[in-house]
């Protein structure tokens, strides 16, 4: 059998009907930039996430420095994120000339709030949580220490749309929350896109003229900005796709599940939280994030019987990649690069792959 880590083709096939009756009723209209069918996705979206506002923008990274900059955040200012996340939260940073400040994650791979202490200066403004695999941070002692210190929160969602804390979904806790729409995600379209959620209707306003070249809704110019649009094909196929999202995300906390049940027993490994383990959290699964002391050896038995995985960021934390010049140590982060990998987990696998991945791994550690 062979298990591709996310199958790009397979994803299409899976939604073909609904995806090209939003493209051709695109095509057929002639309506692709800033029309209704992105209207209509933001007006969905702000609906589902329970936010006032959602714009949409040309892909999840734009979505972040757009929000920095919105929020007034300025050239020197010092924002805390997590070193176990994608380039693209410090590189967005970075963009607008602020410094990216990295803290440990926790058990669970995600923001460890009990880090944030550590790394505070008097030139920090800012805190980004990434809500990372599909599960959101712990954001009760985010926000009571981002409350202590008076700092703003910009949540990076790109893995998180759906999962939520104490039923709050993630992307709603802060000033600004962001998502991607990269093929792979939970909720992805057919290229890059990305979104931004706010209550802040200052923050709304600044975000809709700068991602237009600074226009305005009544067409004046108000401010330099970018090309950063959500195109209307994407933004369709994304409607069409929102309406099943909960489905997306029901299948993929079952096959969460079977893999936990699986492989529960087997000692070396470190699963992710159970969906039901803790009432707080709810849990979507955009990866599947295990450890696992015997990492390597693993990664190639799988290979062989043709699985695919991967280590996350191409094996490394953001602080591990030595040409961005960070000079800090994080020995827990550390630790879960040494151990960390991605099993297939999306909803184009059936039950028979899911318990070929499972049985293969059973049978590497009846050797190893």
């Amino acid at each position: 059998m062979k298990i591709p880590f996310f199958n790009y083709q397979k994803l299409y096939v899976k939604n073909k009907e609904a995806i090209e009756e939003a493209f051709f009723s695109v095509m057929e209209r002639g309506a692709f930039i800033l029309q209704s069918d992105l209207e209509d996705f933001e007006s969905a979206l702000a609906k589902y996430t329970g936010a006032q506002y959602a714009l949409g923008v040309a892909n999840g990274t734009d979505a972040l420095w757009l929000s920095m900059l919105a929020a007034g955040l300025k050239s020197g200012d010092e924002v805390l994120m997590p070193s176990h996340t994608y380039i693209a939260t410090p590189g967005a940073a970075r963009f607008i000339g602020l410094n990216p400040v990295l803290v440990e994650c926790g058990a669970d791979h995600l923001m460890d709030p009990n880090d944030l202490q550590k790394q505070i200066t008097n030139r920090t403004k800012a805190i980004i949580p990434v809500q990372l695999n599909g599960r959101t941070c712990n954001m009760a002692d985010i926000i009571n220490f981002s409350n202590e210190n008076d700092l703003l929160i910009i949540e990076d969602a790109a893995q998180g749309i759906g999962s939520k804390f104490n039923n709050q979904m993630a992307g709603t806790f802060g000033i600004a929350g962001t998502y991607s729409f990269y093929p792979a995600k939970t909720l992805g379209c057919y290229g890059d896109g990305g979104a931004v959620v706010t209550n802040d209707t200052k923050i709304a306003d600044a975000i809709y003229e700068l991602r237009d070249h600074g226009r305005a809704k009544n067409g004046d110019y108000n401010r330099w900005g970018i090309n950063s649009r959500l195109d209307n094909i994407q933004a369709a196929i994304l409607l069409s796709k929102l309406k099943t999202l909960d489905d997306e995300i029901s299948r993929r906390r079952e096959i969460a599940n079977r893999y936990i049940n699986g492989l529960g027993d087997i000692a070396d490994l470190t699963l992710p939280p159970s969906p039901n383990d803790n009432e707080n959290y709810f849990d979507t699964f955009q990866n599947f994030e295990i450890e696992s002391g015997k990492r390597d050896k693993l990664k190639i038995y799988l290979s062989n019987q043709g699985i695919g995985t991967i280590v996350q960021w191409g094996g490394k934390a953001v602080h591990q990649i030595k040409c961005l010049g960070f000079d800090i140590h994080l020995p827990f982060t550390d630790k879960v690069f040494q151990r960390c990998l991605l099993l297939p987990m999306n909803t184009t696998l059936s039950d028979d792959e899911i318990n070929y991945v499972i049985e293969n791994i059973r049978s590497f550690y009846k050797f190893n």
